[in-house]
């Protein structure tokens, strides 16, 4: 297996797993919790931002969350690219 392999490989399944990340806010304004699209990208998604819902104060009903697991899900692929890469 290849470094450039790897490196590809992590941004496909980082990009992807961000695109996931925003179908499932964004679908949450429209869907329904009990429609099947939103239970199973809940089932993806939401063991990763229960974690940061549960650290995060009280927004007034806006929620951060997404926002903080895209940002940290591209600081952490950028970070093993670049150790991969060195």
């Amino acid at each position: 297996m290849t470094v450039e392999f790897l490196v590809l490989f992590i941004r496909v399944i980082s990009q992807t797993f961000v695109w996931i990340v925003i179908a499932n806010a964004l679908l949450s304004f429209f869907l329904s919790p009990y429609h099947p699209i939103r239970e199973a990208l809940d089932r993806i998604v939401a063991p990763f931002l229960n974690p940061i819902r549960n650290l995060m104060p009280n927004m007034g009903g806006l929620d951060f969350s997404p926002l903080i697991l895209i940002l940290a899900v591209d600081f952490l692929s950028r970070i093993l690219i670049i150790f991969l890469l060195s």
